[in-house]
């Protein structure tokens, strides 16, 4: 009995075993592969001596991003660049925000279901910055994080906190002009200048400097350079010139005045109009300055900037009428006008008129409206913050910050950061400053930057989009 006992408990024993065994072999046999690096460069940026492009082959991968640290530091400190997916064999990496003229070492990472996979060690040199690269410096022990955008000069460029040039995009001819975007698609965006009787356009690049798109207005119209918002559907908006023949006899000018307009348009990424809003439609010739009208060439509206109200509605920045208009996206109805000659609001705690000449109209939040006071005090430009009640139509001055004596007649920049904070550009006065929840200066460029029409505050080079604010 015994005996049996015991050669029933070896079989069940020995079957036990052959069942594990036959799960570890099965286990091995559906377990994911590693993936695997079968081959891997680096080369250099064409558009910019701060980053790199590693193509990598790969087998068993979804993604792959690139570790990467400077040769020979005595302190090795590792980076590592967003992953990429993969897209067949081989993906290409972008590596940013290099170092001028020093040694790298960059290994390629694999990931798959399998795991991670490190490759062999590539050597990288970047080479010397270009001697018309605009240098700066910075002083602020508390800034927010990540990096500033602005145009200079031929140059498209993003610093860090401490000043220094983390990526550039040189423009031919005469540059980008004035407005250097980062964009909610995670692209950049500028207008280059152009012959006036060229039709022109923005261009889009990605953060590798390479041109994606060339983007213009519907109808044949010019764009304009003070504004663009780039969607993640690959459409966009943009302002455009509207030019007509008028006679302003009338009205102290001439028989055939050329009166340009401001127009607001939304295409698709194919080209398509999906929304046209012209200022000859809903304004009138006297809402503008008399002044502005006496001669051959009349540039009336003058918009500047534009910006979605949190109910999804147009807040549009016309600067030669010292207004600005709420629209409707699905009519077009203008459905209030806020400062100028057709104001219909009340000003609360603050001088009548609160603004004039303003940029960078921008909703920050429910019922809040922010933007640049270029001339409302002759003497000095000042970044203001209004509570709109869109029921009484009142308007309150809650906040305003400037420095006396600073101030720009054109240009200039507002964007909301967290943590109530701002970050302002002074325009031709040479100032870009990041103000905290208190207004007290907390971050500023040196000395003068030069004419900084726009500047913008960015948390990643891969991908500007990141977390971005108008």
């Amino acid at each position: 009995m015994r005996i049996a006992t015991g050669h029933v408990a070896a079989t069940v024993l020995a079957t036990s075993l052959l069942a594990a065994c036959h799960d570890d072999d099965a286990a091995r046999l559906t377990a994911p592969t590693p993936p695997a690096i079968t081959g891997a460069s680096i080369a250099p940026n064409p558009t910019n001596v701060l980053g790199a492009v590693a193509t990598v082959r790969v087998r068993d991968a979804d993604s792959v991003a690139v570790r990467f640290s400077l040769t020979g530091d005595a302190v090795t400190v590792d980076s590592l660049t967003p992953a990429v997916t993969v897209a067949g064999d081989s993906t290409v990496v972008p590596i940013l925000g290099l170092l001028p003229a020093r040694a790298y070492t960059l290994t390629p990472v694999a990931y798959g279901a399998g795991g991670a996979t490190l490759g062999e060690s590539l050597n990288f040199t970047t080479d010397t910055l270009p001697s018309d690269l605009p240098r700066y410096t910075t002083t602020g022990t508390n800034p927010s994080p990540g990096y500033v955008v602005f145009a200079a000069g031929v140059f498209g460029l993003v610093i860090d906190n401490s000043g220094r040039v983390v990526w550039y995009r040189r423009f031919p001819n005469k540059g980008p002009g004035l407005n250097f975007i980062a964009q909610p698609n995670g692209r950049f965006t500028a207008r280059p200048q152009s012959d006036p009787a060229v039709l022109g356009h923005w261009v889009e690049v990605d953060p590798l400097g390479s041109v994606t798109r060339e983007l213009g207005c519907g109808r044949g119209l010019q764009p304009r350079l003070h504004d663009f918002i780039g969607e993640r559907d690959g459409s966009y908006w943009l302002l455009c010139d509207e030019t007509r023949d008028m006679d302003l006899t009338g009205e102290g000018g001439v028989a055939h005045a050329s009166v340009t307009g401001t127009v607001v348009q939304h295409l698709s990424g194919s080209g398509e109009l999906l929304f046209d809003w012209s200022p000859f439609d809903h304004f009138a010739i006297t809402d503008g300055n008399p002044d502005d009208r006496r001669g051959a060439l009349v540039n009336w509206t003058h918009g500047n900037a534009f910006d979605f109200d949190t109910d999804g509605n147009l807040i549009v920045s016309f600067r030669n009428l010292s207004e600005v208009t709420k629209i409707d996206v699905r009519t077009g109805n203008v459905l209030w006008r806020l400062g100028g000659r057709q104001n219909e609001f009340t000003f609360v705690d603050g001088p009548t008129p609160l603004f004039a000449g303003q940029h960078s109209a921008r909703a920050s939040a429910p019922g809040a409206l922010m933007l640049l006071d270029n001339v409302g005090d002759p003497t000095e430009s000042r970044a203001e913050w209004y509570t709109i009640d869109e029921g009484t139509r009142t308007a309150r001055l809650v906040r305003s910050y400037g420095t006396p004596g600073i101030i720009t007649l054109i240009g200039g920049s507002m964007q909301s950061l967290p943590g109530g904070r701002t970050l302002v550009s002074f325009g031709t006065a040479g100032r870009v400053e990041e103000y905290d929840s208190e207004g007290r200066v907390v971050w500023q460029i040196d000395g003068n930057p030069g004419y900084v029409f726009r500047a913008q505050r960015i948390r990643s080079l891969y991908n500007p989009g990141t977390d971005l604010t108008r």
